[in-house]
C-alpha cells in the first residue's frame, strides 16, 4: 500500500508557497490599475461570488464521495467535503496531480495509488466534459464572428447529442472499448468510476462549473462589462479548458492569457480585462487553496485523518 510518507508533501508545500508569492509579485507587476477592484472581494457581492465558488466545491466534494464509497472508504457528509477540500491545498501542482495526494495521505485505509489515480482520472475526464460543452458558445463566437445567443444554445445541444452518441459507440463497441481499457489500467479505473450512476455525477459535475460561471458574470457586472450570463460562462469554461490543455500548475499563466484575450476580443479594456481576471482567479482558485490550507491543517492537527508524513 502506497501512503503519503512516499510522497513529497512538505516539498509541495513549499511549491505552493513559492507559487502564491510569485503570482502575487506577477499581480503587482501585470495589474496595475486592476488593484482597485480587489475590493470587491469584501463586499457583499463578492460574498456572493465566493458563495458560487463554495457550491462549485461541495457539488464535486459529493462527486468525489461517490467515487470514494466505490472504492470502500464511506464517510460522513461533513467528513468527505473536508477531506475533499484538502486536496485543494495541491491545486497548484502541474496538471493539478498532486490532488492524488487526497487519496493516498488518509490516516486510516488510505487508497492505493492506483486507486487513487483511478478517482483523480475520473475527476479530470468528468471535468473537461463538462467545462467542453459549456465552452461552446465562446468557440461558436470565435469562430462565426458574434454568433447570436439561440445559435450557442443550439450549438451546446447539438453537442450534448453528439456526446451522447459518442458514448453509445464506446458503451457498445465491445472492441475498441477492451482495446483501450487494456492498454490504458488507469483509463480502465476511471471508466468503472464513470460508469457510476452516470447522470447523478454529469448534473454534480455541470451544476458544479456553471456555478463558478455565474460568479464571473456577477464580477463581470460588478466591474462595469455588459456579458450575457452564458457568454461569461463560455469564456470562463474555454479559459479554463486552455489552462487544462497547458499541464501548468492550476492552468497558471494560460488561463489568465486566455480570458484577458477572450474579454478584450467582447469589448473590454486591458485594465477592466485584467481587473475581472484576477478577481476571478482569487475567488476560484486561491480561495479553494486557502480553504483546502485550512481544512488539511484541522484534518492532520485535530481530526487525525490525514498524515502527511
Amino acid at each position: 500500500m502506497l501512503t503519503s510518507s512516499r510522497w513529497p508533501v512538505k516539498t509541495l508545500l513549499v511549491v505552493l508557497a513559492a507559487t502564491l508569492v510569485a503570482y502575487g509579485l506577477v499581480l503587482q507587476l501585470w495589474g496595475g490599475g486592476a488593484r482597485a477592484p480587489l475590493a470587491l472581494l469584501w463586499s457583499w457581492s463578492g460574498l456572493a461570488m465566493a458563495a458560487l465558488c463554495g457550491v462549485n466545491f461541495v457539488l464535486r466534494g459529493l462527486r468525489w464521495r461517490l467515487w470514494m464509497a466505490q472504492q470502500g472508504r464511506h464517510f460522513s457528509l461533513p467528513v468527505a467535503l473536508r477531506l475533499y477540500v484538502a486536496g485543494y491545498t495541491f491545486t497548484p501542482t502541474p496538471g493539478n496531480v498532486g490532488e492524488v495526494l487526497r487519496g493516498v495521505m488518509l490516516a486510516r485505509q488510505p487508497l492505493t495509488l492506483a486507486q487513487s489515480l483511478s478517482i483523480f482520472g475520473a475527476e479530470r475526464l468528468a471535468d473537461l466534459l463538462c467545462l467542453l460543452l459549456l465552452c461552446l458558445p465562446a468557440l461558436a463566437w470565435l469562430l462565426h464572428g458574434q454568433a447570436p445567443e439561440l445559435a450557442g444554445w443550439a450549438l451546446s445541444g447539438f453537442a450534448a447529442l453528439g456526446l451522447i452518441g459518442v458514448y453509445g459507440a464506446w458503451r457498445w463497441s465491445t472492441p475498441l472499448r477492451v482495446y483501450l481499457l487494456g492498454r490504458f489500467s488507469w483509463l480502465n479505473d476511471a471508466w468503472t468510476c464513470l460508469t457510476l450512476r452516470p447522470l447523478y455525477w454529469f448534473t454534480l459535475t455541470f451544476c458544479a462549473w456553471l456555478a463558478q460561471g455565474i460568479a464571473v458574470w456577477l464580477i463581470c457586472r460588478a466591474l462595469a462589462m455588459d456579458l450575457t450570463l452564458l457568454t461569461a460562462t463560455s469564456v470562463y469554461a474555454l479559459a479554463m479548458v486552455a489552462g487544462a490543455v497547458s499541464t501548468l500548475p492550476a492552468g497558471l499563466g494560460s488561463m489568465e492569457a486566455t480570458q484577458v484575450a477572450l474579454l478584450a476580443l467582447h469589448g473590454a479594456t486591458a485594465t477592466q480585462a485584467i481587473a475581472i481576471t484576477a478577481v476571478t482567479r482569487i475567488l476560484t482558485l486561491w480561495l479553494a487553496v486557502a480553504t483546502g490550507v485550512i481544512a488539511l491543517f484541522y484534518s492532520v492537527a485535530v481530526s487525525n485523518d490525514i498524515r502527511l508524513s
